[in-house]
């Protein structure tokens, strides 16, 4: 695809990348059982135990139905739980539990050297302004647009 590709749009190329990162990292935690979307789910998860199920939604980009689907399998295999919110009966906060917290664990090596061997050709220069321009442009996203 390339810098050539649909015109250089570059929304195109960054979902291109995305694709083909997710399926790269996918097939990494296919040994531990997961999916891309339920690694990411216990990185969050670990990262801010007790969210709502809303809140967790928001933070890997879909719906609070997709969320409580993925939910219900990770609870069905025993690596979070789902208990209500003490102050609003309508809310349920989602923790890991042990095993959860495990497999996380054992799955975050495989998928932190798969994605350094994915960038092992671009500089740490070239990876910082990376961020640094993913970071400014998800931040943009999120601003109302101006008139």
């Amino acid at each position: 695809m390339g810098e050539q590709g649909h015109g250089r749009v570059l929304s195109f190329l960054v979902r291109h990348t995305w694709l083909a990162m997710r399926a790269a990292i996918g097939a990494e935690l296919e040994e531990f059982g997961l999916t891309v979307p339920q690694f990411a789910t216990l990185m969050i998860i670990r990262e801010s135990p007790g969210m709502s199920v809303a809140q967790l939604a928001r933070s890997v980009g879909s719906t609070r139905q997709a969320a409580n689907e993925m939910l219900a399998a990770l609870e069905r295999d025993g690596l979070i739980t789902r208990s209500p919110h003490p102050t609003d009966r309508r809310t349920h906060q989602v923790h890991l539990t042990g095993p959860g917290g495990t497999r996380y664990e054992n799955a975050l090596p495989a998928v932190l050297r798969r994605e350094a061997e994915l960038v092992a050709g671009v500089t740490p220069e070239e990876r910082e302004a990376a961020f640094t321009w993913m970071s400014s442009v998800s931040t943009a996203c999120q601003a109302p647009p101006e008139n």
